[in-house]
């Protein structure tokens, strides 16, 4: 007979959790998930479907390195995941890396000396948009070239982002296995508008009022943060495209 009371039996149990900064991140993905349930738990909105046979769990975290780190662990807490995938937006850090090029993390480092190796043995393959190395996380959005110019000098990473390193943190102390997916959202091409640091609140969602003050101080940023928008959108369909490979094998090693 099937133990009833093992993980796998266990209504709220997940073969995979994902972690999140932002909805609009894994608004794609989730589309492709069936039976999709909403809750809130704590701070944090959690969503529960099913991907083919795979039982996903995704927590939204906001930003920031201190909400990953709780929300990781009421995904861990509540839904018992054999695997956590950190997965969302990232800002590339070398010229050659284009919007909706993933990255996966082989390393995952902060600007104050921490480092955390992923055990992830993918292949790069720059050629067809899939990069492999290093991803810095940093305590604010980095909207300059300049700044990502510089990270990449004194890090040698290759993308940055704001909440990798503490999922992956609180998946090593707990033994759970991690990978960082990052699509690429943001190139070298152009600074990021000032008005993203305004518009987008500490919990990661779009703020109304914020969003009305950046058009009346400048009218032009209306036309900037609607082509922001239109470019997450693609970076997040890309994402939904690999993640669906991804899930697949991860849950098939599983069985």
């Amino acid at each position: 007979m099937p133990d009833e009371t093992a993980p796998e039996n266990d209504a709220a149990h997940a073969n995979i959790g994902i972690v999140c900064a932002l909805a609009i991140e894994l608004g794609a993905f989730l589309e492709r998930c069936e039976r999709v349930k909403k809750y809130k738990g704590g701070d944090f909105v959690f969503r529960g479907g099913r991907y083919d046979d795979v039982r996903i769990a995704v927590v939204e975290t906001g930003l920031g390195f201190a909400r990953a780190r709780r929300a990781t662990q009421a995904m861990l807490d509540a839904h018992t995941p054999q695997w956590v995938v950190s997965a969302g937006f990232s800002g590339a850090l070398l010229p050659e890396m284009k919007v909706g090029q993933i990255v996966m993390a082989n390393s995952i480092v902060d600007t104050h000396g921490h480092e955390l190796k992923v055990d992830m043995k993918m292949p790069a393959d720059p050629e067809h948009g899939l990069h492999v190395g290093r991803l810095v996380n940093t305590d604010e959005i980095v909207q300059t070239i300049a700044e990502k110019k510089r990270l990449a000098e004194e890090t040698g990473a290759i993308a940055v982002d704001m909440e990798s390193l503490a999922v992956a943190q609180i998946c090593q102390e707990r033994g759970i296995r991690f990978l960082a997916v990052r699509v690429i959202s943001d190139d070298l091409s152009a600074d990021l508008p000032d008005e993203v640091r305004t518009v987008i609140g500490t919990s990661g969602s779009a703020r109304l009022g914020a969003a009305l003050g950046a058009v009346w101080k400048r009218p032009g940023s209306v036309k900037e943060m609607w082509h922001l928008r239109e470019t997450a959108m693609k970076a997040a369909e890309r994402l939904a495209s690999f993640l669906d490979g991804v899930v697949k094998q991860l849950h098939a090693a599983d069985h």
